[in-house]
């Protein structure tokens, strides 16, 4: 039996299509082994958002070409996509496939057996309008589920990649989508995390139907617990959108809504495509519309420019509307953005200090956060022991507004919904009381054992 290994590198849709592209290999009857140990085929799955992306890459490769000079070396992605020759030029890397095409992967290593010259498959993605259907029935990772939605994005950010590493936008066709939401529990997940490039932008290149459509579609999926979208912009939160979260039984109170920066002059400068104002004005109604609801949050310090007057601004804006978490990033400079070429770069130290402070203010947020529902009973999915005690029978998992909670479960529970009561709210973790097993059927069966 051949083997293959993975390794992948950079966000969840990537994670996702290594998923997909291993569920290839597993019909080509393949057995998939470490990374870390010899194989007869490695892939790749690589990332190129920062400059850092591209070199991490790069030690990935050749650190499969070491463990088995005889391998069939595969590398795809992101990187793969935007800089095909720099990976066909390391010595040893035998298949190039881009964002695309990744069903030609298996049919490129039987030619290259036969033949033995390199294969570059990487296409231009920017012709592409067609989204690329990757099935992926089950995950490796047994609790939640990811569920690729789109392709691409069309904003072009002077600090941003990826429209060239993955194209413009493309929607996945919506029968498609509720299919694989209907394979995915029932495979047993109870959570499901519409995903993509751009994912709130799903259903603009369709005609007659919208992101607001497909969650109520995914609201029929008999057996489906929670629809957890993993990123939307404040210009994609449209009234209708809003509207069926509120009426959703199933949309969870958490929203990941990108801002990137506070202040409307570094917005411009970013090209993005909204005001503070207006995001001001989305949060407002959102939270009028669903009390509670935990916001997490991106943001990039330090952007070409930004003076201390912007970044305070930012930091203020944060403050006041009270985000449950945010991701910091100091800006990067990515060769090949408009970002990169502007002047006023900000030096190194300031924007440490600035990440630092913003990292402070996400920390407290959160505290004060989770610290509303301390006393509440919340509904958790445990997902994995707790690795730092593991013999503590303590496990790990997430309420559908995303507070990270520490209770003593079993592992018959993993990947259940249970009810915890919050006995101490913190940060990163809060600690809960085993309350209940939601009623569910194969929970009855355990517990009658």
């Amino acid at each position: 039996m051949p083997t293959v290994a993975f390794h992948t590198l950079g966000c969840k849709v990537n994670h996702y299509e290594t998923e997909a592209i291993w569920q290839l290999f597993k019909a080509e009857g393949y057995e998939k082994v470490e990374y870390e140990q010899t194989s007869d085929v490695y892939v790749i799955n690589t990332c190129t958002v920062t400059n850092t992306g591209d070199k991490k890459s790069r030690q990935v490769i050749r650190r499969a070409i070491r463990k088995n000079p005889d391998a069939v070396i595969c590398v795809t992605g992101c990187y793969a996509q935007t800089s095909p020759a720099e990976i066909m030029a390391i010595p040893g890397v035998d298949i190039v496939v881009g964002t695309q095409d990744r069903t030609k992967m298996i049919g490129y290593i039987e030619q290259f057996k036969k033949e033995r010259e390199p294969i570059n498959g990487v296409g231009n993605i920017m012709k592409s309008r067609v989204y690329e259907e990757l099935d992926v029935p089950a995950f490796t990772d047994r609790t939640r589920a990811s569920l690729k939605i789109q392709e691409g994005c069309n904003n072009f950010c002077t600090f941003c990649i990826i429209p060239w590493a993955r194209g413009l936008m493309r929607s996945r066709d919506p029968e498609e989508v509720i299919k694989q939401a209907t394979q995915l529990v029932e495979a047993g997940y109870k959570e499901i995390v519409l995903t993509g490039i751009h994912t709130g932008g799903y259903g603009e290149d369709l005609k007659d139907y919208s992101l607001a459509r497909l969650l109520l579609d995914l609201e029929q999926v008999e057996g489906l617990k929670r629809i957890r979208i993993s990123s939307i912009e404040a210009s994609q939160l449209t009234d209708e959108v809003i509207n069926v979260i509120d009426r959703s039984e199933k949309v969870v109170r958490h929203l990941h809504i990108p801002l990137q920066s506070g202040s409307n002059t570094v917005l411009k400068r970013m090209r993005r495509k909204y005001t503070m104002e207006f995001f001001a004005e989305r949060l407002d109604r959102l939270k009028e519309a669903l009390p509670g609801l935990a916001v997490t949050s991106d943001v990039i310090v330090g952007f070409p420019g930004e003076t201390e007057e912007e970044f305070q601004e930012t930091f203020d804006f944060i403050a006041k509307h009270k985000f449950s978490e945010l991701h910091v990033f100091p800006y990067s400079k990515r060769t090949g953005t408009p970002a990169a070429r502007m002047d006023e770069q900000v030096d190194e130290e300031v924007k440490n200090k600035r990440v630092h402070r913003l990292i402070e203010l996400s920390n407290q947020l959160a505290k004060e956060y989770s610290s509303q529902f301390e006393g509440e009973v919340l509904e958790v999915i445990p997902e994995e022991r707790d690795k730092d005690n593991p013999n503590s029978g303590m496990y790990i998992g997430y309420t559908d507004n995303y507070l990270k909670v520490k209770v003593k479960a079993t592992e018959e529970m993993i990947g259940k919904i249970v009810k915890v009561k919050i006995a101490k709210a913190g940060y990163p973790y809060n600690e809960g009381e085993f309350v209940r097993v939601v009623e569910d059927e194969a929970m009855k069966q355990v517990v009658n054992g």
